[in-house]
């Protein structure tokens, strides 16, 4: 099973492309993956990326529990897709964050890569530093969810 940690800062290049770092590039080889989904954050004003197999399993899930027949199914699949993109790596390890993407989250030339397990998230760096949980209230959480 593939798991992205760490966080990385990274800079865009003026067309927008991110070089993805070594360490998830390593972690998308392990799976034969370099078909990307993007997709705007649900919480967070930033990007979701899953590599494509993951994607897949994710909508599988939505499937399993969502009913075309059902007005409020429909309009929740509709927002969960809407901006959703699909990019290649290319053999540099870069991969092309759209403009709109980029307007829509506050990203400019340098970002923040974050591995969250089977995800990665990207985050302007300004807003991924104003995201820290305080020490008392990671404590609670950690508590609230019996870890």
């Amino acid at each position: 099973m593939l798991s992205f940690i760490g966080d990385y800062t990274c800079k865009l290049d003026a067309k927008g492309r991110l070089v993805v770092p070594s360490v998830f590039r390593k972690e998308m080889q392990k799976g034969g993956e370099c078909s990307l989904v993007l997709r705007k954050n649900i919480f967070d004003d930033c990007i979701d990326v899953y590599l494509q197999g993951e994607w897949e399993r994710l909508v599988e899930r939505l499937r399993e529990r969502i009913s075309s027949f059902n007005n409020e199914h429909v309009r929740f699949m509709r927002a969960f897709f809407r901006g959703v993109m699909v990019v290649e790596m290319d053999g540099n390890g870069r991969i092309l964050i759209p403009r709109k993407m980029m307007d829509e989250v506050g990203i400019d030339s340098e970002v923040v890569m974050i591995g969250l397990d089977t995800k990665i998230e990207i985050w302007s760096v300004e807003k991924y530093e104003r995201s820290v949980m305080e020490k008392d209230e990671f404590l609670q959480l950690t508590q609230k969810l019996g870890l």
